[in-house]
C-alpha cells in the first residue's frame, strides 16, 4: 500500500495507493483525511519531498493517523532529507539542523526510512532504520544520454568517496579530483582547483548531491576549461537550483532528478526516481 502525500510524486509502481485529502487550516496547520478503505493490515509505504517545516508536518500528522487506524508497518521514502548539509556545527551559534529533523523523524517510530544519495554518512547515523539509495543508476542513465567517453568529476573531497564507488559501478569510469575553499563565516567559495594537468579535450561530467545556487559547479567549469576539458556536463541528484538555469551556462547539459521538486526547462534533463 502506497501514500504519497505530494500528489506530483509517485516513485513506486504498481501498488495499490491510499486515497486522502490534505489540506492547510487558515492558522497554518496542516492536516489530513485519509480514506479508510484499505487494509490496515498491510504494510504502508509513505512517499513526501520535504522541502519545509510543513511538508514535515504533514509527514507527522499522517502517520498519527495512521496509528490511529492501527497500521502497524509503515516505511517512508523521503528521497531529498533536509537539513542534510547542516551536519556539523561550525562556528559557535549554529544548530546541528539535520539532527533536529532526524529526531523528529524518529519519534514517528518507522520501520524503514529511505533516502535517496545522502548528503553525508551523518544522515543514515542519525535517522533510526535508514537505508540509503545510492545515485548509480541515476549516473548510468545520465551517461546513456551523453556517452560513456567522459571522466567523472568530484568536485570537493566530501564527494570523493561516493564518486569512486559510482565509478567501480559503471566499470572503473576514470575520475578526476578537485578541491575548494569556503569561508565558515561568509559561505563564499574560492580556490578551486583540478587535480589534472591536462584533460585533453576529454567530456567531463561533474557528479555531486546537491546543487543550490551553483556556485561551486560554475567556479569548477571554470578551472576544467582552463585545463583543456571538453564538453562539460553536471549531474545532481538533488536540484534546488534557487538562481536559476542562466547561471550555469557554462555546461552543456544538465542533469537531476524529481527528489526536491519538478522541472520543465530545456537546460534541464530530469531522472524521475522509482523506488
Amino acid at each position: 500500500m502506497i501514500l504519497n502525500l505530494d500528489p506530483k510524486f509517485a516513485p513506486i509502481l504498481n501498488q495499490e495507493e491510499i486515497q486522502f485529502q490534505s489540506f492547510t487550516f487558515s492558522g497554518g496547520e496542516p492536516h489530513i483525511k485519509i480514506n479508510p478503505d484499505f487494509d490496515t493490515t498491510q504494510k504502508v509505504t509513505i512517499t513526501h519531498r520535504l522541502n519545509s517545516f510543513n511538508d514535515l508536518g504533514l509527514l507527522c500528522i499522517t502517520v498519527d493517523a495512521l496509528r490511529r487506524m492501527d497500521v502497524k508497518i509503515i516505511d517512508l521514502f523521503i528521497p531529498y532529507f533536509p537539513a542534510a548539509r547542516q551536519d556539523r556545527v561550525m562556528i559557535k551559534g549554529e544548530s546541528l539542523s539535520v539532527k533536529v529533523y532526524a529526531d523528529i523523524i524518529n519519534t514517528l517510530q518507522l520501520n524503514k526510512v529511505f533516502v535517496f544519495d545522502a548528503h553525508s554518512e551523518v544522515t543514515p547515523a542519525l535517522v533510526n532504520n535508514c537505508e540509503v539509495i545510492p545515485n548509480h543508476t541515476f549516473i548510468k542513465e545520465v551517461l546513456k544520454v551523453i556517452g560513456e567517453n567522459v571522466k567523472l568529476i568530484s568536485p570537493d573531497g566530501g564527494a570523493l568517496k561516493k564518486i569512486y564507488k559510482v565509478s567501480e559501478f559503471l566499470g572503473g569510469v576514470e575520475v578526476v579530483e578537485c578541491s575548494k575553499s569556503r569561508d565558515v563565516k561568509t559561505g563564499k567559495l574560492s580556490g578551486f582547483k583540478v587535480y589534472n594537468d591536462d584533460l585533453q579535450g576529454m567530456d567531463c561530467l561533474i557528479v555531486d548531491d546537491i546543487c543550490d545556487g551553483g556556485g561551486t559547479f560554475v567556479g569548477l567549469a571554470e578551472e576544467l576549461k582552463k585545463k583543456n576539458a571538453g564538453k562539460l556536463y553536471l549531474a545532481v541528484s538533488h536540484g534546488i537550483f534557487n538562481k536559476g538555469f542562466e547561471v550555469l551556462d557554462c555546461f552543456d547539459k544538465i542533469f537531476t532528478t524529481n527528489s526536491f521538486k519538478d522541472f520543465d526547462n530545456e537546460k534541464v534533463e530530469v531522472v524521475k526516481l522509482e523506488l
